[in-house]
């Protein structure tokens, strides 16, 4: 069965990024390759990833191992170059794609890669099963934060992985507020 999974990092105020898109913080700190939340764990079973404009920009400059040699959607309005014949554009909202992300995958999950608004875009649609996040023991004060909008989610794992607590939520909703 597929699961949507949001697997990112983040700094522990919250943030992705700081307001010019660096990710300087995250190589910063130390984290075992084969630790709790490794990303080749995760990505064994992944066979759609998913993303916006400002990550697939940000990967092709200086990341490009990061684009693995799967089905790749790309959510944006922009004209992008395709980095391979593995990346597709689409536009609109997640569930419009839904079909084509689950027929791709062939069974196995949809990594929702980033940003946090895209991420909060699929679990507004329903569409956000997890969340998979590696929080870093530093604040940016600012920047570009890790989700978007209001949801309840429920702890189902808690770890430590070099300098980052790993942490695994399901998605449960929309938040409750009464």
């Amino acid at each position: 069965m597929t699961r949507y999974r949001y697997y990112t990092a983040t700094t522990l105020d919250g943030f992705l990024a700081d307001d010019a898109d660096s990710l300087a913080w995250l190589f910063a700190q130390h984290i075992e390759e084969d630790g709790p939340g490794n990303s080749a764990t995760f990505i064994a079973d992944v066979g759609v990833q998913v993303m916006g404009a400002t990550t697939y920009t940000w990967i092709l400059e200086h990341e490009r191992d990061w684009l693995p040699e799967i089905p790749t959607f790309v959510f944006t309005h922009r004209d992008l170059e395709p980095a391979n014949e593995h990346v597709s554009f689409v536009a609109g909202s997640p569930a419009d794609h839904r079909a084509a992300f689950d027929a791709a995958a062939d069974g196995r999950d949809v990594w929702v890669m980033g940003g946090g608004g895209l991420a909060a875009e699929f679990a507004a649609a329903g569409m956000l099963d997890e969340v998979l996040v590696s929080i870093a023991p530093v604040t940016l004060g600012s920047g570009k934060p890790l989700f978007g909008g209001a949801f309840d989610l429920a702890l189902q794992e808690c770890d430590r992985n070099g300098d980052f607590v790993v942490a695994r939520y399901d998605v449960l909703g929309p938040l409750k507020t009464s």
